[in-house]
């Protein structure tokens, strides 16, 4: 029997990425679905959901493939421009702003999970090490999320000066500093613990408290408050 080259059109229309997301919803479609729609044609070896199949399922990551992209990675698949990794790209930026609406100024923090809430898919899956506050006003609601600097932490860029002339800026009350390890392993290094401490006691003397420390893994998050280490 002659073979036949799989292409999107000889799937029933009603199956189709496109047909199926008008017809039934975005909800109803899976991870790779939703991306052949991003993508709209695939290349001469793969449709446009076998190819999204293939960066999906590279190394089992998932959707981390997405999350974790870059131009490179995305090129490097067969059919995959520069302008299609581009849309990809845009497409997951924007996904990460929508999330981002729910968590404007009138996001109040009352527990070491509403930061994790506000912070995680942003800081899960970066590459490296970020330090970040939540600066607060006087009820706990945010007002800014500010990166302080990004690589290992050390006391030498994460200087109580650069992280306090941003607070006092924004007339903060009070700030929760924040940082991720690309490790995914949220145990804190010795190096973490004096930097906290050293900002708990500069944030004392200037009148702006720090109310705790959290450091973000993968999916999972530690407080320096909950584990009574400040």
């Amino acid at each position: 029997m002659e073979d036949h080259k799989y292409t999107i059109k000889t799937i029933p229309i009603e199956e189709r990425p496109r047909e199926k997301l008008i017809q039934f919803g975005a909800s109803a479609l899976s991870n790779s679905e939703l991306l052949a729609i991003i993508l709209r044609v695939g290349s001469k070896q793969d449709t446009a959901i076998s190819l999204a199949q293939k960066i999906i399922n590279y190394d089992q990551k998932g959707l981390k493939n997405l999350a974790e992209n870059d131009l490179e990675f995305l090129t490097s698949f067969h059919g995959i421009s520069s302008a299609k990794a581009a849309q990809i790209i845009a497409a997951v930026e924007l996904g990460r702003r929508v999330n981002r609406l729910q968590s404007d100024k009138q996001y109040k923090i009352s527990s070491p999970q509403d930061v994790a809430n506000y912070v995680m898919e942003d800081m899960r899956y970066l590459k490296k090490e970020y330090f970040k506050m939540l600066i607060l006003d006087t009820k706990n609601k945010v007002i800014e999320l500010k990166t302080v600097s990004i690589g290992s932490l050390n006391a030498s860029i994460v200087h109580p000066r650069e992280v306090f002339v941003e607070a006092i800026k924004k007339s903060a009350a009070s700030i929760i500093v924040i940082h991720n390890h690309p490790s995914g392993d949220t145990k804190p290094s010795q190096e973490d613990i004096a930097i906290t401490k050293r900002l708990i006691d500069a944030g004392d003397l200037i009148g702006i408290k720090v109310l705790d420390h959290i450091i973000i893994g993968d999916g999972e998050f530690l407080s320096f408050k909950e584990q009574k280490i400040i």
